[in-house]
């Protein structure tokens, strides 16, 4: 089994080296390419019209120039492009929760988008930043991913992929969150104006809004808010057999 992990955060994120521990609990075969730079709401975007340089950083790892979504493309076709192709790409461990309009901001959801668009399952996994992150982390994510993993034929149709809001606290148990509303980017500081030119900055943070059954509430909770998306149908339902099998192993 070949897993390949990306991130938005870039190279030197603690996030992404967790993430490669839990991979590697899962399959011996794990490859990484992360941007060179931390990218924020870097969405989708794929860089044309400009050269892009894959550096390797270690065995099996590398880090591009380009923007999230163009690590996974660089893979593909630079990297795996002789095969064998990755089986499972996870993107994260990102350093805040994506929820709400995340889906279309975070280059996160657009790395595991990305894998869909090669046919690939993927998982996106977020989690406010733990410090120190605690030494049990890999191997209690990388049990939630063989989960996963073996149930891939019950959630990872063409254009699904899955997105984990981790709590504080694991191991914990999943429950089914439906995609909230806590808008990002929603404030600008002027820093300096003229009746020709307005010099001004995204204001960064969010209200911290939270609904009932939300990704943000769940997590709140301690549980892992999973929300399977799909860019062919919005989101769907995960098999409810797959979050009580966890949850019961958790007794």
């Amino acid at each position: 089994m070949r897993i390949l992990v990306c991130n938005d955060d870039g190279i030197q994120a603690p996030g992404l080296q967790i993430l490669r521990a839990a991979a590697r609990t899962v399959s011996p075969d794990v490859w990484l390419v992360a941007p060179e730079r931390k990218w924020t709401a870097a969405s989708h975007q794929i860089s044309f019209d400009r050269d892009l340089t894959l550096t390797r950083v270690g065995d099996q790892e590398y880090a591009c120039s380009g923007a999230p979504a163009d690590g996974v493309i660089a893979a593909m076709t630079l990297l795996l492009a002789d095969g064998p192709r990755p089986d499972l790409v996870l993107a994260g461990l990102n350093d805040k929760i994506n929820v709400a309009e995340d889906i279309a901001y975070s280059g996160t959801m657009a790395i595991a988008r990305e894998a869909t668009f090669w046919g690939i399952p993927a998982i996106g996994l977020s989690r406010d930043e733990v410090v120190p992150p605690e030494p049990s982390a890999p191997d209690a994510i990388g049990a939630l991913l063989r989960v996963l993993w073996e149930a891939r034929a019950q959630w990872s149709d063409a254009g699904h992929w899955l997105s984990l809001n981790l709590p504080a606290q694991l191991p914990a148990p999943i429950v089914q969150a439906r995609v909230g509303r806590d808008k990002i980017g929603a404030a600008c500081a002027t820093l300096e104006r003229t009746p020709e030119r307005v010099t001004f900055r995204l204001v960064r943070g969010r209200p911290g809004t939270m609904g009932e059954g939300d990704e943000r509430t769940v997590v709140s909770a301690g549980a892992i808010a999973l929300v399977r998306h799909s860019w062919l149908a919005g989101v769907a339902p995960m098999p409810q057999a797959i979050v009580d099998g966890w949850n019961r192993a958790l007794r």
